[in-house]
């Protein structure tokens, strides 16, 4: 048998940044991380192309994400807490976990590392105490801190001082501070809005941060009164800063360390930067940068250098320095005066987009937009466009990705609850089917952005799979927790309802046959039916596996064979024809999900499991051909590009997409390509590509296509034969 070589990762789609917690994104150096539910992204500079690339993954967390920070004084360290009351130290260079702390005496709200303490990590619950963990060395253990508890509002987050060692604050719900450092009185719950002295009213504080040249200034936001500069000695306010707007609410700001006494705030409504002096009221300048609000500011310390300063950044304004105090020249106007500092400043929106934002250049270094930030359950490519690609995620939105430039170009509306799974229109329709925990099943017209049509005939069940047949564009099945999968037009008349002893997870209609339908049930059964009769039974029951079956796969290119993976880990092949389980393919260590036939390929198969591993299988004799370890959660969905059948996007709890290249598994196809071998040595039958040992052939529409092409030409047409080829194998 050939020798096969490794599958590849040719691309990948990030998610975006988590809309729930505050202390989500953070910096240092050349590096930024940001988290999305379950999952940390780190950027880093990459120096020779002056760009940020994605450095890693980190997935350990099995629960929400709460809070991020690096470690001020060792840039390969940094600390995330979530909500299963666990704190991760993580060594970004090495990629994996340091140290854990896994009972943290209630859930993290806002975590830190300790300025000036080496090896500490300071968290705290909503209701405090804040509690410091010394990770290593003779101190090793977890201490309370010996004033800050028994508080009387909640906490939001709090923040050590940068330069006094063992002074913090926290702000509370109720929009008062608390202040604690060694050696002074403690100051609980003070500096409260003047507007809501003597009242019962709340007034969130929502970020909080220490002036970087000063050991007691600090800014303070309040969801409803605004941004007051503090002083924590004399508990005064020093200004109050006035927004163009009483609309405008802060949920996040930055100081920006390359221009003294600037900061940075960003509108939670309308994604409006403002750029701030503390010697001014009012901001010097404002930039709307998307239609939804802020929800993460972080200005990088040691912005990236540009190569060459070009003209096209320059603007009359550049006369300042990023040292030099933002000091008026005495010929410019007092709007003039204030240059815009040369920081790059790291946002996270609340629709999940994640930006580096040039101040200076008045330009996106990048923005990936739009991004999933929970598991994405499935993904599809589009039957009639490959450029195409449909989620489905927790979040409950579907978007639409162009595969070449990675970027969402569709989302619909949302507040669906779960989206389990989405269907293709077959052909042009430009419609997509979707599967919801909640609501039902739907179909949402992409073009138009809207539902057109929703289907409750399972009420308030979960739907966990819906499939549009691909011989019958007016028919969708769906199956449910209820134990129905039930067979309708996409007007909504119910054809079949076909009753299951427990909940059907999966159903996939045969490629070879418009009246057949299998299903996967939680009662450990693949149950196949026939519609063309008014029966109510299945055909056929096959049994075998020893956990509930999930998702069914019916074979492309071999009539009557279809696959199914369970709780049980495993994958069984089933022969409709012969009435029997004809292979079991063995090597996945938790419940298989993802299943997807290659469709040029007959006894090519892939899986992907809550192992977080995707396998390739050679189902003629069960051997795994090779493991993709690239995943950092579980795998959910698999997908096959329609017009390159060896490339296929996998989904995951990890809230990425990605892509991946099989060429290098069909090698010797390649070679007798090249080579200009007969067409016997590339195209053969079904019947002679199964045969044991047999080298690949392709059997699929794809490649019968480009032979019947180059058939009609004249003369030898090799260029187009390799080029179409290529393009097959891209």
């Amino acid at each position: 048998k050939a020798k096969m070589s490794h599958i590849k990762q040719v691309g990948l789609l990030a998610a975006g940044c988590q809309p729930w917690n505050r202390d989500i994104c953070a910096a240092s150096g050349d590096r930024f991380a940001y988290c999305a539910t379950l999952a940390i992204y780190i950027y880093q500079l990459d120096h020779r192309y002056n760009e940020f690339k994605l450095r890693a993954i980190m997935s350990e967390h099995k629960k929400t994400i709460t809070a991020i920070s690096w470690c001020p004084h060792n840039p390969d360290v940094f600390a995330s807490s979530s909500a299963d009351s666990l704190v991760i130290i993580w060594n970004v260079n090495e990629q994996k976990v340091v140290a854990k702390l896994d009972n943290t005496k209630g859930i993290p709200a806002s975590l830190s590392w300790c300025w000036n303490a080496g090896d500490a990590v300071a968290f705290v619950s909503h209701r405090g105490p804040l509690y410091i963990w010394t990770i290593s060395g003779p101190d090793s253990g977890v201490a309370v801190h010996r004033e800050a508890h028994s508080f009387l509002s909640d906490i939001n987050l709090f923040r050590w001082h940068p330069k006094k060692k063992g002074k913090v604050v926290f702000g509370h719900t109720d929009g008062s501070l608390s202040i604690f450092q060694p050696g002074s009185k403690n100051q609980k719950h003070v500096l409260r809005p003047e507007s809501l002295e003597g009242t019962d009213e709340e007034d969130p504080v929502t970020a909080l941060e220490w002036d970087p040249l000063s050991t007691d200034y600090l800014l303070v936001a309040n969801l409803h009164n605004g941004i007051r500069l503090v002083d924590s000695e004399s508990l005064s306010c020093i200004t109050t800063f006035s927004f163009p707007s009483a609309a405008a609410s802060v949920q996040c700001l930055a100081w920006v360390s390359s221009a003294p006494g600037m900061f940075i705030t960003g509108d939670s409504q309308v994604g409006v930067l403002r750029v701030w002096n503390v010697s001014r009221t009012t901001p010097i300048d404002n930039f709307k940068l998307k239609q939804t609000g802020f929800h993460g500011l972080h200005v990088l310390s040691s912005p990236p250098k540009k190569k060459s300063c070009s003209s096209q950044y320059l603007t009359k304004n550049h006369h300042t320095s990023s040292t030099s105090e933002a000091v008026p020249p005495p010929t410019l106007t007092q709007n003039q005066a204030f240059s815009l500092p040369p920081g790059h400043t790291v946002c996270c929106f609340m629709d999940g987009g994640v930006g580096l934002y040039d101040m200076g250049a008045k330009k996106w270094d990048f923005l990936r937009d739009l991004g999933h930030v929970e598991t994405i359950f499935d993904c599809k490519f589009k039957p009639d466009n490959p450029d195409l690609l449909a989620t489905a995620s927790f979040d409950g939105t579907i978007k639409v990705w162009d595969i070449n430039t990675l970027s969402a170009v569709y989302t619909s509306p949302g507040n669906e609850g779960v989206i389990y799974s989405i269907s293709w229109a077959p052909g042009d329709l430009n419609c997509i089917a979707g599967a919801t925990s909640r609501n039902g099943g739907f179909i949402w017209d992409v073009k138009k952005g809207k539902m057109i049509t929703r289907f409750s005939e399972h009420g308030k069940n979960g739907i966990f799979c819906i499939a549009w047949s691909h011989k019958d564009s007016k028919r969708i099945a769906t199956c449910s927790s209820d134990g129905f999968c039930i067979i309708r037009t996409i007007d909504g008349n119910v054809l079949h309802k076909y009753k299951h002893p427990a909940a059907v997870f999966g159903c996939d209609w045969s490629q070879n046959n418009k009246d057949m339908i299998a299903t996967g049930c939680e009662d450990k059964n693949v149950r196949v039916y026939y519609l063309a009769t008014s029966s109510d039974q299945p055909l056929k029951v096959f049994t075998g596996h020893t956990a509930k079956v999930f998702h069914v796969r019916w074979s492309p290119l071999r009539e009557g064979i279809l696959c199914s993976g369970s709780d049980d880990s495993t994958v069984r092949i089933w022969d409709y024809t012969q009435d029997a389980c004809i292979n079991v393919l063995t090597g996945h260590r938790a419940p298989v999900r993802g299943l997807m036939w290659n469709p040029e390929i007959p006894y090519l198969l892939i899986s992907g499991s809550w192992d977080y591993t995707i396998r390739v299988w050679d189902t003629r004799d069960g051997t795994c051909l090779d493991t993709a370890y690239d995943h950092g959660a579980d795998v959910y969905g698999l997908t096959c590009h329609p017009s390159r059948p060896f490339t296929m996007a996998s989904c995951s709890r990890d809230s990425t997409v990605r892509l991946w290249s099989l060429t290098p598994l069909i090698n010797p196809l390649q070679i007798n390509i090249l080579a200009d071998r007969c067409w016997d040595d590339i195209i053969g039958n079904t019947d002679r590509a199964v045969e044991s040992g047999a080298p690949p052939l392709l059997c699929g529409k794809v490649s019968r296509d480009i032979k019947q092409e180059l058939e009609k030409l004249a003369g030898n047409p090799r260029g187009k034969k390799l080029r179409w080829f290529s393009e097959c194998f891209s």
